[in-house]
């Protein structure tokens, strides 16, 4: 199918762009908000442009699935990754593959709910993608911005549909912008007006990186300037950072400084705080290095989060 047939199965972007050798590139931010990071931090840049939580969905009655793909920019090297009806059904692993390729996979017979996670911590470029049958979009839910650092962009699992975003949209089935990036803080300047893009619902999780800081006067705009942005109709959850383990000697201040994000994101009537430590088991073999979950810890974490957030819908 052509670039522009291909948009609408695929999921996760804000804005698309064909490079001139034909490769389609979707951004989830803005223009704007990308310069900015271009001249903030080349750390941030490079992660902007990530393929941070994209998926091809579809329903489909094909056997055959590929596409040719090419690495604009490699971070962790996770996976591209077909799943069916819900189950994981094949992987190739970015360490295993060339800059620029091809991917092909074989699908049983009959209808089925396909869904193509593309690398969380690379930026990849598609083209050239094909079925052998019949090919319908998938369905989403509500559009939800999600914002945060790494573990929000996908950094820990190394599989791509395992960080615990895409173990949380699983079961919640939004169409969702995952603005999280490694590395990344409370910073009110990333936060700009999206262009004809508005949200139903706003999930930050955000802090993890800053938690030595004793002034919150980072935490507060930020709340400050979402407010401006998206107004105080929305609702926004906040999930508080998730427990670390990785400097036990500062565990207090860690503890002092999510009680502060609770209590300055708590005042908003529209935002409802999730506490982050209750969430994913405060043990290491839930993380690679005891600050970003594994498999195993995404797994928990998505799946916690996902059940406190249809808790509220009952």
């Amino acid at each position: 199918m052509t670039n522009e047939e291909l948009r609408k199965y695929y999921f996760g972007a804000y804005f698309f762009e064909e490079t001139e050798d034909g490769y389609l590139q979707a951004f989830q931010y803005s223009r704007e908000q990308m310069e900015y990071f271009r001249g903030a931090f080349d750390f941030w840049y490079d992660r902007c442009m990530a393929s941070t939580a994209k998926t091809i969905e579809f329903g489909t009655t094909a056997t055959e699935v590929s596409f040719d793909y090419k690495f604009a920019w490699r971070g962790s090297e996770d996976s591209f990754e077909l799943w069916l009806d819900g189950l994981a059904a094949d992987i190739a692993y970015v360490h295993d593959l060339p800059d620029e390729g091809s991917i092909s996979w074989t699908m049983p017979e009959g209808a089925k709910r396909a869904v193509i996670y593309l690398p969380a911590d690379a930026t990849v470029l598609i083209k050239n993608f094909a079925v052998n049958g019949e090919i319908t979009p998938a369905v989403k839910g509500e559009k939800v911005l999600w914002l945060g650092d790494s573990i929000t962009q996908g950094y820990g699992p190394l599989r791509s549909a395992h960080t615990y975003v895409s173990v949380a949209n699983r079961i919640l089935n939004y169409d969702i912008i995952n603005q999280g990036i490694g590395g990344y803080i409370y910073d009110r300047n990333s936060l700009m007006k999206m262009d004809g893009y508005q949200p139903e619902k706003i999930i930050v999780a955000l802090g993890t990186n800053q938690y030595g800081t004793k002034d919150m006067t980072q935490v507060e705009e930020y709340y400050e300037r979402l407010a401006e942005i998206y107004g105080t109709e929305i609702p926004v959850t906040v999930i508080s950072p998730i427990w670390r383990g990785d400097h036990p000697e500062e565990y207090e201040v860690f503890l002092r400084f999510c009680a502060e994000v609770k209590r300055i994101a708590g005042k908003y009537p529209n935002v409802r705080v999730i506490d982050g430590f209750k969430l994913v088991p405060h043990r290491s073999e839930y993380y690679i290095d005891n600050l970003h979950p594994n498999c195993l810890g995404a797994e928990e974490y998505g799946r916690n989060l996902a059940g406190v957030i249809q808790s509220d819908l009952r």
